[in-house]
């Protein structure tokens, strides 16, 4: 790709593009936003490919990174978050659209002991469940929000996580541990809601 090679580029856009595309769309909570951003990932990607430096990280870090720094510049341009969507079942569908590579936008469980945020897997593959979480993670602070779509949605290694967010490993793992402490606090803050209000009815 970096020697010119279209159909390379566009094999690569294939395989990155669903990934980039649901970052954005996690990060900013709306469709036209995740859509241009991910257009100038790859744009930039096109105009800079030499940029890439393999020895400091992977394409997939590199790339996140760029959408990271366009997703910032617009926040800063526009000097104040992007609405996130009215509620969970907005955002539930919108990343179900965009979930061209299979996947259903959760780690289920890997083998790399990152479980889904504490809770059991009956639980956590309930539908309720799963929207509840999406809307948890919309509201976490954008450090945290950023290391938890990367490492446990995405399924990053720290490693790459660090190289997209410029930023130490140790870093990633202290913003993830303390991300995972303030969704299993605002999912079960939540729980005893919910249940009230079905007694209610």
């Amino acid at each position: 790709m970096i020697a010119g090679d279209e159909e390379a580029f566009t094999v690569l856009y294939r395989r990155r593009n669903p990934a980039i595309y649901r970052f954005a769309l996690h990060m900013c909570g709306n469709v036209a936003v995740a859509e241009d951003v991910t257009q100038e990932v790859f744009m930039t990607l096109i105009r800079d490919a030499k940029r890439f430096d393999p020895e400091r990280g992977t394409l997939g870090g590199f790339l996140f990174g760029i959408a990271r720094n366009h997703l910032r510049r617009r926040w800063e341009q526009e000097r104040h978050s992007l609405p996130l969507p009215a509620d969970a079942d907005e955002l539930d569908t919108l990343l179900n659209a965009a979930a061209g590579s299979g996947k259903n936008g959760y780690s289920n469980g890997n083998g790399t002991g990152r479980g889904p945020f504490l809770l059991s897997r009956d639980e956590y593959t309930s539908l309720e469940t799963v929207g509840r979480v999406r809307q948890a993670i919309s509201t976490l602070p954008e450090n945290y929000k950023e290391v938890v779509i990367l490492c446990e949605l995405e399924e990053m290694s720290y490693e790459d996580a660090a190289s997209a967010l410029d930023c130490p490993v140790g870093t990633v793992r202290s913003r993830l541990h303390r991300a995972r402490a303030l969704l299993v606090e605002k999912l079960h803050d939540s729980q005893p809601v919910r249940r009230a209000s079905a007694v209610g009815e």
